[in-house]
């Protein structure tokens, strides 16, 4: 004990009586969280079977038996994952708080998700077109924002008229729209503190200038909204979205997979890592690359374009040296 104490690693074993439940709740307590972020840190509390075990006594036999039985109720592996990450931040805490000396969450094996190539969902132009068509008029620009600008659902609906430079093509993004647990939507920073500036495509901007002139949009009004002029919430977009995708035949898109769309044109267009992380509001450089990683050229196709340029140069250079002889 003396040991531990002058090397800063004792642990009172009093501290570690408490129950997980409990300390969770006084932990998050303490955090600063979106409203969104806040529900999913207590579904994953309300959800974990451990919680009247004090914490000193968890074990890692406990959180595989969970991981376990939430793999057998048909959890999908990101859902199995967010969970757990919860749980692990919550642990990492007592470990600092010296409520317990090890994290029993290390080592943690999870089920194995989808390579990202393979559950990125990516519309086609087509669908995109089928989408704009099906829609009701006063929500194309709506799919125009998300599609062509990558804005996210809350994002798209915190839109006000002032956030859209006509004249310069610009869109700025400055606020989001949340449901909150309990109450109405609110007014919130975009996620992860990602204002930004987008630009414009003329056709995008062709499209807003009639949304705008179609709905009479005031210079400091929403442009999209309820009929009691508040922005448009999740749920109704949500009501919307599924109209839509019915109308358009694609029931099995995802509003979200707008964004995807709008990220392959970048990387498609030879935008580099850092730009489409801008455009996107990604917190880093880091987080695009682990979400469209896939997308970017590899090595090799980088070689063989370079090859293919080479062979360009001495063929086609010859088969012209070879018309300009039999002209002469």
């Amino acid at each position: 004990m003396t040991a531990s104490v002058v090397t800063g690693s004792y642990v009172d074993p009093r501290a570690g009586r408490t129950t997980f439940d409990a300390y969770f709740r006084g932990w998050a307590e303490r955090q600063v969280w979106a409203p969104m972020t806040e529900v999913s840190m207590d579904l994953a509390r309300r959800k974990v079977t451990f919680g009247s075990v004090p914490i000193a006594s968890l074990r890692a036999s406990h959180l595989e038996t969970w991981v376990k039985a939430m793999v057998a109720a048909g959890y999908a592996p990101n859902t199995v994952a967010t969970r757990v990450n919860a749980v692990r931040a919550v642990l990492k805490s007592a470990v600092r708080d010296r409520v317990i000396a090890v994290d029993p969450s290390v080592g943690l094996r999870l089920p194995a998700r989808r390579r990202a190539e393979h559950a990125m969902e990516i519309p086609t132009p087509d669908q995109i077109r089928a989408l704009i068509d099906g829609s009701r008029p006063s929500m194309r620009a709506y799919l125009g924002v998300c599609a062509f600008a990558g804005l996210r659902l809350g994002e798209a609906s915190g839109l006000n008229r002032e956030d859209v430079d006509f004249l310069g093509r610009r869109l700025h993004v400055r606020r989001q729209v949340q449901r909150r647990r309990g109450g109405p939507a609110e007014l919130r920073q975009p996620k992860y503190g990602s204002e930004r500036t987008i630009y414009l495509p003329d056709r995008l901007v062709e499209m807003l200038a009639r949304h705008v002139e179609r709905t009479g949009t005031a210079m400091e009004g929403w442009l999209f909204h309820t009929a009691d002029g508040r922005p448009l919430p999740p749920s109704t977009v949500n009501s919307w979205w599924q109209s839509t995708v019915r109308a358009a035949g694609t029931p099995a898109l995802h509003l979200h997979g707008l964004r995807h769309f709008y990220a392959s044109g970048l990387i498609a267009a030879g935008c580099d890592v850092v730009t489409v992380q801008r455009a996107l509001g990604h917190r880093s450089p880091s987080t695009t690359l682990d979400t469209y990683s896939h997308l970017w050229p590899s090595a090799e196709d980088r070689t063989r374009a370079a090859a293919a340029g080479l062979t360009d140069l001495v063929f086609d250079a010859a088969a012209d040296s070879v018309r300009t002889e039999e002209h002469d």
